[in-house]
């Protein structure tokens, strides 16, 4: 009977599917698409939550088999991304734009993406005292020491890394190793791997202009190739947001929800706020962020079930380019530095909330100014080296507690809460390296308006 049940599960996967595929044919827009994925998979997760419940025998078979097309989807974004990281930093060097730019575009995109995290660590440390989070309210039950033993590798590595250490940590001994990702700081190291051979063809450019006008025409070659690859990768959009969102509703613990209630809304405050804060930015330069909105939305939107930066990095390129006018160099330069550096989300709203929660137990008064702003300044020079995948925060949070001296159960005591809120801070961050890249392109002059006013411009993917 429970397979069944599943085979029937499955044939109305595949019917919602045939659905969003029809309004494909139909020409409905991308945007359209991906909200109908969106909606379809809320209310589908909600229909075997409320059935089957979140962990019986047909719920966990569903998902294993809607797991093929969810997180299949993400590990073809994750396949391409190192690829698209290196290419796209390499590229970038090969514009003539960021060229004659390079110190400044260098100095904003990573500057802004700095200024910001300071900025969401700031909303996070108001959001914790104005709810009055305190780490003593958190219970540890059987997952939460199950999380917490799980994480004794990764605080035993933080611990024992000093802040030069973790420097050194950046520096690819073995690129071709990074690439496959094999370290929490692959993604910064390939980027820095990247950008010594951009400097190294500049270099050459000066002294043997012809060597580099091939190696250019290779780049842009392969960068043309990658790019098509991730173009029809996101042509799957949203079927792999319809999967995602249908598991994370299927199996969520509404149960640990409502009873961690108050931590959830106090993140979700956080984060809405810091969007606000991205929206000034963009309105601060003269843009419209309701058009920042709509035009973002699609990404914001895979972001949020993906729950993965780096997964997101091939549509986050996209949007800037196509959709909002951003110079490819600058969007080629900034999209791969902000899975590393300046996270708003993962590395500066959710440490600093848990640095004010846990302040108490050691004795420290989180109102105090000095340590709100040492809080405030780690978590901003932290936030280098952060992976862009499921899990950065929590490296993130771990390397902050642990610099400020600071208990660092409490990571394991929100295992309940933790997709619903990086679901969140995901899209944040991803908001942010868009937010970065346009403010970047519009400093320097090298933002196209016309294509960022043009509501037309949404439906790159088509392509």
């Amino acid at each position: 009977m429970d397979t069944l049940l599943v085979i029937i599960n499955i044939i109305a996967l595949f019917a919602l599917i045939a659905l969003l595929f029809t309004m494909q044919k139909k020409h409905v827009s991308f945007s359209k698409r991906v909200f109908t994925g969106l909606g379809l998979g809320i209310v589908f997760g909600f229909i075997i939550h409320l059935l089957y419940g979140t962990t019986s025998n047909i719920t966990t078979q569903t998902i294993d088999w809607f797991n093929i097309v969810g997180s299949g989807y993400v590990k073809l974004l994750q396949m391409i991304v190192m690829p698209l990281v290196f290419i796209s930093i390499v590229g970038a060097f090969t514009k003539v734009q960021l060229t004659k730019n390079l110190g400044k575009i260098s100095f904003l995109g990573i500057g802004i993406l700095l200024f910001t995290t300071g900025i969401a660590a700031a909303i996070g440390i108001a959001s914790a005292l104005g709810f009055g989070l305190q780490g003593t309210e958190l219970t540890a039950g059987e997952a939460e020491n199950a999380r917490n033993e799980a994480l004794t590798e990764n605080v035993k590595m933080v611990q024992d890394m000093t802040i030069p250490q973790q420097i050194l940590s950046f520096i690819p001994a073995n690129p071709f190793d990074d690439l496959t990702g094999s370290r929490p700081t692959s993604t910064i190291a390939v980027v820095i791997f990247a950008s010594f051979v951009g400097i190294a063809y500049l270099g050459v450019r000066r002294k043997q202009p012809e060597p580099a006008e091939l190696f250019r025409k290779i780049v842009e070659a392969l960068y043309a190739i990658t790019m098509r690859i991730v173009t029809l990768i996101l042509r799957l959009t949203p079927y792999g947001v319809l999967a995602l969102m249908t598991k994370m509703t299927a199996t969520s613990d509404y149960g640990a929800i409502v009873k961690l209630g108050k931590f959830v809304v106090a993140s979700y405050v956080a984060i809405i706020v810091m969007f606000l804060v991205h929206l000034l930015l963009i309105s601060l330069v003269k843009l419209s962020p309701v058009t920042y909105m709509k035009k973002a939305f699609p990404t914001l939107t895979f972001a949020f079930t993906s729950r993965s930066s780096a997964g997101t990095l091939p549509l986050n390129i996209k949007t800037q380019t196509d959709s909002f006018g951003v110079s490819e160099a600058i969007a080629n330069f900034v999209g791969p530095f902000s899975l590393s550096i300046g996270q708003n989300g993962c590395a500066g709203i959710y440490p600093a909330m848990l640095a004010i929660m846990v302040a108490p137990t050691a004795g420290i008064d989180p109102f105090d100014p000095a340590f709100i702003l040492t809080v405030i300044a780690v978590v901003v020079i932290s936030s280098f080296g952060v992976a862009g995948v499921g899990g950065g925060a929590t490296f993130a949070s771990l390397i902050v507690l642990s610099v400020l001296n600071l208990p660092i159960a409490i990571v394991g005591l929100l295992i309940s809460v933790e997709p619903l809120i990086d679901m969140g801070r995901t899209a944040l961050n991803v908001s942010g390296s868009m937010t970065s890249g346009i403010l970047t392109s519009k400093i320097t002059g090298e933002l196209n308006k016309d294509i960022y006013n043009d509501k037309s411009r949404n439906d790159f993917v088509e392509a």
